[in-house]
């Protein structure tokens, strides 16, 4: 807990993945980090350390995210604390483009059909996940689950993805459908958000 009582929401996106490395589409396929990935997410931790006094730690049913979560605790000397993994904050499941590289899906179908789907709100690739379907599966776990505990000033950290962290900072930022799908936060970024009990907001820190 936070020494003013107010509840803090750490959020990081999953290091590099093997898939990453290769620009592939990864979804829900469920690869390991990359050797660059795995010494990144100690860094963070590193860099965390003494900073936070984290009580409980979220991530989702994927190897890469679990592995950034205890990678970052690792070095941020975090332990002890209760971990739940779930499905719920998976990545945005990417149907029939899971395993194909995207640079060929781009000769392939063009430029702004892929873009449409990668940058867009209600676009689904086939098979697949809009940004808006991901968001609705996303909001209400958080809301039910998680920021329950912000609300009694708990300092949370989630370790996920980059489309259920889009999902995330759309309701902590208020962030409109046409704006959100051009959230950017890179792998291994973190961001810092205050919550405010009185308003049921949140405030950006880092």
């Amino acid at each position: 807990m936070h020494s003013d009582g107010k509840g803090r929401l750490l959020l990081i996106r999953h290091t590099q993945s093997v898939w990453n490395s290769l620009n592939l589409f990864t979804g829900w396929v469920d690869v390991e980090l990359s050797e660059t990935g795995k010494a990144h997410a100690l860094q963070v931790g590193q860099e965390m350390k003494g900073k936070y006094a984290v009580d409980k730690g979220y991530t989702s049913s994927l190897v890469r995210a679990q592995q950034t979560l205890q990678l970052v605790m690792e070095g941020a000397e975090i332990s002890g604390i209760p971990v739940v993994q779930d499905w719920q904050l998976n990545e945005r499941f990417y149907g029939l483009w899971q395993g194909r590289n995207k640079d060929q899906m781009k000769a392939k179908y063009g430029e702004a059909a892929i873009q449409a789907v990668r940058r867009g709100f209600g676009d689904r690739p086939p098979g697949g996940e809009s940004l808006a379907d991901t968001t609705e599966r996303v909001l209400p776990y958080f809301d039910t689950t998680i920021e329950p505990e912000l609300a009694a000033g708990k300092t949370i950290l989630i370790a996920a993805h980059g489309n259920s962290l889009r999902a995330l900072v759309k309701k902590l930022e208020n962030l409109a459908d046409d704006v959100v799908p051009g959230v950017e936060i890179g792998n291994g970024e973190l961001r810092v958000y205050r919550y405010e009990k009185e308003t049921d907001s949140y405030v950006r820190e880092v």
